[in-house]
């Protein structure tokens, strides 16, 4: 029976896509895409000639119909994001759902993605982090929300866009000045930049900033109360 193969790509060095996603875009029939433009320039650096179609947030429910088609005859695809892993705050979730609702297999090719990179940096030695996405852009549900996670005191992890990160970080700061913060910009690229401060001092450093470009990716730490208890005064009477 054909297949859908959800594949992870680079989230920026090329050098990131695995073998496997690499053999599996050169065997299916077809690579169904975000972008049809940006995952041809992936396929040509790798010589890849498969053919492409869109398959985007916009029209992913009508490509859906499309792609099962494809399946119907007998055609292996694969999908893919224009960077990192699809449907984790990106398109895919509805042609996965579509596509096993119709009978088929939905593979994963595992790979690139910024979540698991800043949790790999982040020396948390939780077993909880809790991921959030992207934010409402509406400053009321930006900030009741981050409070409820901050409430929760568990590890969380954030997707930002260069035109809101610093206003999210402001309301972090407001919310919780001390509270130990990562942000991770341009992971994998170039300009890989990973900052570790306390909330406050991350927002100040990207407040004196001329400009702000790039991706970000922001994990925010509990906060260690056992730390928190020693450094109280009724700590230090107790020992």
């Amino acid at each position: 029976m054909s297949s859908l193969f959800m594949v992870a790509t680079p989230i920026g060095n090329l050098e990131d896509i695995t073998l496997r996603a690499l053999r599996i875009l050169k065997e299916v029939d077809v690579v169904a895409c975000e972008d049809t433009r940006h995952t041809r320039n992936l396929l040509n650096h790798f010589h890849i000639k498969t053919h492409t179609i869109a398959c985007h947030a916009k029209n992913e429910e009508q490509s859906a119909r499309g792609i099962i088609m494809l399946l119907e005859e007998g055609k292996d695809i694969a999908y893919v994001s224009d960077a990192g892993t699809p449907g984790i705050s990106d398109p895919g979730t509805r042609l996965v759902n579509a596509v096993r609702d119709a009978g088929f297999a939905v593979i994963p090719i595992p790979g690139a993605s910024a979540l698991s990179a800043v949790c790999s940096v982040a020396g948390y030695t939780g077993s909880t982090i809790v991921f959030d996405g992207f934010l409402s852009p509406k400053s009321g549900k930006r900030k009741s929300r981050l409070q409820v996670l901050l409430d929760r005191n568990e590890a969380f992890v954030l997707y930002e866009s260069p035109f809101r990160i610093v206003k999210l970080l402001g309301v972090l700061a407001d919310l919780d000045p001390d509270r130990r913060v990562i942000v991770g910009r341009e992971l994998t690229k170039i300009y890989e930049e990973i900052i570790e401060d306390s909330a406050l001092n991350v927002y100040e450093n990207y407040l004196q900033r001329q400009s702000v470009k790039g991706e970000f990716v922001v994990l925010v730490s509990p906060v260690d109360k056992k730390k928190k208890s020693d450094n109280s005064p009724d700590g230090e009477y107790s020992r």
